[in-house]
């Protein structure tokens, strides 16, 4: 397929797997008396993050190391500088105290947990099971903290959202509301693949390593589907569904997805360097004392994201 035809149908799938996701988890969140937080950093973040889940079991299977784990490390860089940077310039986020005080504190304490088990650019059988044992006790977590929480003020807040987005007809029936965030899914991870695949096309033209390909190209394409959520739902007034995408996803592309892939088929990634893994912890960091400030991400504040972002690549791009 012509790849400027490929980039069109991909933005065009990202776009509507977004607005169906965005819309079905806020049913669900409503159906099983949980807040949407939750949702976003389990279900939502899971979800978006199977691309990248995909690319690093698969990158492992065939020997491919740099990519399997740069894949997760670039994307987590791209998720908080470049995507939380957009989509809080498109529109200010308002953030839950919940994210300040639990879930941004352990997705830097995760991440790390990532700069020491890949410093020695080598994931092992133990140290994959360590951090797949991690997301297990992570999700657990998230819906024991989500159960403390009187359920009349969850629902009163699924269903304010639910108004907001004339989305009643998902929540009429679970079975629905669980099709639609499948569908949305599904069009996301789609929408992802014909990205992914012109534009590794038109990197492996240029010149670019199997690293910085990883950095750069997989790992901003398998995160489209955040992207394309995390922007959605932030237009859509949807803060806990934008901000939980992220974070969660970070969470679980540390302890699964280099969990999972180094359990299986333990490899080396001799491209990764210490500067790429000092970046992710570092942007983690600075997200929390941003999320501080007013409870919220100013456009201020997602430029210096995007500006953050736009360094890195200067640091990467071949000289």
């Amino acid at each position: 397929m012509n790849i400027a035809l490929l980039l069109i149908v991909g933005l065009a799938l990202l776009y509507f797997g977004a607005e169906l996701l965005v819309k079905g988890a806020v049913a669900i969140a409503q159906r099983v008396g949980v807040r949407p937080l939750v949702i976003g950093l389990t279900i939502v973040a899971f979800g978006t993050s199977m691309p990248e889940m995909t690319v690093s079991v698969l990158s492992a299977i065939q020997g491919s190391g740099d990519i399997a784990a740069t894949n997760v490390v670039g994307s987590n860089i791209f998720n908080v500088a470049f995507i939380l940077g957009l989509a809080s310039l498109i529109c200010p986020i308002r953030i839950s105290s919940q994210l300040i005080k639990v879930d941004t504190p352990i997705m830097i304490g995760v991440s790390l947990l990532c700069v020491g088990v890949l410093y020695d650019k080598h994931l092992s059988r133990p140290e994959g099971l360590l951090l797949f044992i991690g997301i297990v006790a992570y999700t657990w977590f998230a819906f024991y903290l989500a159960r403390k929480k009187p359920s009349e003020t969850i629902l009163h807040e699924a269903e304010e959202m639910l108004r907001e987005q004339k989305s009643d007809w998902i929540s009429a029936s679970g079975w629905r509301a669980g099709g639609v965030v499948v569908g949305g899914l599904v069009l996301l991870v789609l929408g992802s693949k014909a990205l992914v695949a012109g534009s590794i096309q038109l990197a492996q033209k240029a010149g670019l390593s199997e690293a910085v390909i990883g950095l750069t190209i997989v790992s901003a394409g398998t995160s489209l589907p955040e992207l394309a959520t995390s922007v959605v739902a932030a237009m859509r007034r949807q803060p806990d569904i934008a901000v939980g995408n992220i974070v969660g996803s970070n969470i679980f592309n540390i302890l699964a997805i280099l969990g999972l892939s180094s359990l299986l088929f333990p490899y080396s990634a001799p491209g990764m360097t210490a500067v790429d893994l000092w970046v992710m912890l570092a942007i983690g960091i600075l997200l929390l004392p941003l999320m501080w400030t007013r409870l919220s991400l100013s456009r201020l504040e997602g430029a210096g994201l995007l500006a953050c972002y736009g360094m890195y690549l200067v640091h990467l791009w071949p000289k």
